[in-house]
């Protein structure tokens, strides 16, 4: 099998024993697998005839695009069994049509190129994250991506028009379709978006573009309560409209980290106002001028601060200021890395339920493991926490992973509890996998497997990611 993979991508493309090792392992280390050969392909043909081989000897597929996501999702077991295939080489941007306002771009394409790209052409892809440097728009796409900017643009999935995927039987399904209308049938492209690589094999897509903005607008923002943020955030909707492009919180003892750990960053507050319990970054996009993003920011901000709902509000002054706002948000799973293994929740709430969720929660982990570090941060404008738990003082790394099954109960029984979700845009993986069944219904769990099954009946992609089948 090895001497045919050779055939359809070439020597150099096929990688084994230590070449493979680095697509082996996950990007904080929690995963390590074994596989009987990476194949890195450069087109979809080649990725169809590789997936038509498999298919022929019933060998698992795993796809790999970045290798940023935290859930495992795209990690081989330790069999040996599976291939893995990279598609770090479909890296082409195929098509930009400005009056459409669409991009159609490969799935190893990294996500900053694609937006430069679109800036080049003098539009925005709004698709923004941590990982933006490394990842690929094919594990953007397999997971549902979020990000900072989904409060006005939305996940992934809202940004995709149509896709170009591989089947688990090696066909070409060309969907690459640029309609915002198009009712002939069921949504096979929502269906694959999301899917983790588990029912196809995303190898393109085509996504909307946007306007680039007259005029941005970063402030960063000090609350003494997470209420309080949450209440500005009502008011912020009503004040800002649509511009209202991100509205990032962070616990204060999350950014006090990191400029202790990143000592060339800062928290812009002085005084009282740099030890308030809760940080905001809100961010407004404009389509009109510099002057009118400015004034509706002061008056907004200036309404907030009269009302007692802000402690403290610094708004940046030039591009490099905002970048620095930025760069301390993009820090934090930086910082969190730095500092070693966590315990990682990335849970969805209703807005309104997100500072008694925390204030619950917060008090519930405190009670059974004194001691741990409540990590919050995320996008608040969308309901999205990453609720991280931290080891307590002392307490070794190998200790607080032992408490994993134990913290991830509580924590996602009180999501359910909440109304909420369990994953809101890291997906499931193998991570979260066996969650499931207690957060979702028999039902639910039942029409899953059903189109598994339709979809990839030998079961070969991505097996064990996601459902059990």
């Amino acid at each position: 099998m090895l001497d045919e993979l050779i055939q359809i991508v070439g020597s150099s493309q096929v990688l084994t024993q230590e070449q493979a090792d680095p697509y082996l392992v996950d990007w904080r280390g929690r995963y390590r697998g074994k596989a009987l050969a990476v194949v890195r392909p450069a087109d979809t043909e080649q990725v169809a005839a590789v997936v038509r081989l498999c298919v022929a000897n019933d060998v698992p597929i795993v796809t790999l695009g970045g290798n940023t996501g935290l859930c495992g999702g795209a990690t081989p077991d330790d069999s040996g069994t599976a291939i893995v295939l990279w598609t770090g080489r479909l890296n082409r941007v195929r098509a930009i049509d400005t009056d459409n306002d669409t991009i159609t771009v490969e799935a190893g394409c990294v996500l900053q190129s694609i937006q430069q790209a679109a800036r080049e052409a003098g539009r925005l892809f709004p698709l923004s994250l941590a990982a933006e440097g490394s990842c690929t728009i094919g594990g953007n796409l397999a997971t549902n991506a979020g990000g900072t900017q989904v409060l006005r643009y939305g996940n992934a999935r809202e940004l995709t028009l149509g896709l170009e995927v591989v089947t688990a039987d090696g066909e070409i399904w060309n969907g690459l379709r640029g309609l915002r209308k198009d009712n002939t049938g069921y949504d096979l492209r929502d269906l694959f978006v999301g899917s983790e690589g588990t029912l196809g094999i995303i190898t393109a897509a085509t996504l909307k573009l946007y306007p680039l903005p007259v005029a941005q607008r970063t402030a960063m923002l000090a609350f003494e309560s997470l209420e309080d943020s949450v209440s500005f955030l009502s008011q912020a909707r009503e004040g800002f409209g649509a511009a209202l492009t991100g509205f990032e919180v962070m616990a204060s003892p999350v950014v006090h980290r990191v400029v202790e750990l990143f000592t060339d960053q800062r928290i812009p507050f002085e005084a009282a106002s740099a030890q308030a319990p809760w940080y905001a970054l809100l961010e407004l996009s404009d389509s009109e001028s510099a002057e009118h993003a400015q004034a509706r920011f002061e008056q907004v901000l200036g309404q907030a601060l009269e009302q007692g709902l802000l402690v403290d509000a610094v708004i940046a002054q030039s591009v490099a200021q905002s970048k620095a706002f930025w760069h301390l948000r993009e820090s934090i799973p930086l910082a969190e890395a730095q500092l070693g293994k966590s315990i990682k929740h990335d849970v969805s709430i209703p807005i309104s339920s997100i500072a008694k969720f925390v204030q619950v929660t917060n008090a519930a982990l405190q009670d059974k493991f004194p001691g741990v570090q409540n990590i919050v941060f995320g996008h608040l404008g969308d309901g999205n926490l990453h609720y991280n738990v931290g080891p307590a003082p002392g307490q070794a790394e190998s200790a607080l992973l032992d408490l994993q099954s134990h913290v991830y109960e509580l924590v996602h029984d009180s999501v359910a509890a909440f109304d909420g979700s369990i994953s809101a845009e890291h997906g499931i993986g193998q991570l979260k996998r066996d969650e499931l069944p207690r957060y979702k219904s028999a039902v639910e769990l039942g029409l899953m497997r059903r189109i598994k099954q339709a979809l990839d009946p030998k079961g070969l992609l991505n097996p064990g990611k996601v459902i059990n089948a």
